[in-house]
């Protein structure tokens, strides 16, 4: 589900709005590839940009990571390793309804919406379950980045929800312990949106809002 093609248009809107260069990175997909080799291509794909900066016409001190839905998971989680290796520095960070948390579904966003609203729990359940490689790795900070034990020294976050959407509640989560550990941070909840609004601006006006709002945030 979901591949280069599906985003190009958001990617293209966002390159266009902000005058930037925008790497898609076509990272490998469960079940046939459990966590963490999503992690581990994301990370490579942030490190390779950072080295061939030049041949890529990037800013090396002006690069920024983001992703909606596992993409926001990936952008967290990219940020996270690229702080504890001494990877690429990394300017900000863009997540739009991300996954934070996969070792509970137990949220009041996630009771509310459970089902009929697009997103469904059931089917974060079947998610979860094709891409870790047993219960444990829920646990783990690089594919639950809210169970990180220290997100100080992170790069400023934009976080998005969708009001109507599973997912809400642990991304307004991640976005308050980014705050709370001196992260500066802007967060936005788009009233009434579904899960998937992002990548429906030919059909929801307030998805060019929220994609103008991450074109200003990585031109910024």
């Amino acid at each position: 589900m979901c591949n280069l093609d599906t985003h190009d248009v958001v990617c293209t809107a966002i390159a266009h709005r902000a005058g930037a260069v925008v790497v898609s990175v076509d990272y490998r997909l469960a079940p046939e590839h459990k966590f963490p080799a999503a992690v581990v291509d994301c990370y490579a794909a942030t490190a390779w940009v950072a080295a061939n900066a030049g041949q890529l016409g990037v800013d090396p001190k002006r690069i920024s990571v983001g992703g909606d839905s596992a993409g926001g998971n990936l952008a967290a989680v990219v940020s996270i390793r690229s702080r504890d290796e001494n990877g690429p520095a990394i300017r900000s960070q863009v997540m739009v309804y991300p996954v934070t948390d996969l070792s509970s579904f137990a949220t009041p966003s996630y009771a509310e919406f459970a089902e009929n609203h697009y997103l469904t729990k059931k089917e974060m359940e079947w998610f979860r379950d094709l891409y870790l490689r047993n219960a444990e790795d829920a646990r783990n900070p690089h594919a639950s980045p809210l169970l990180a034990e220290n997100l100080r020294g992170l790069p400023p976050a934009l976080v998005i929800t969708a009001e109507c959407d599973p997912l809400r509640d642990e991304g307004a989560a991640y976005a308050k312990r980014l705050e709370d550990a001196g992260v500066p941070v802007t967060y936005t909840c788009y009233a009434g949106m579904i899960h998937p609004f992002f990548s429906l601006s030919g059909v929801i006006p307030q998805a060019f809002e929220a994609i103008q709002q991450v074109a200003g945030a990585v031109a910024g």
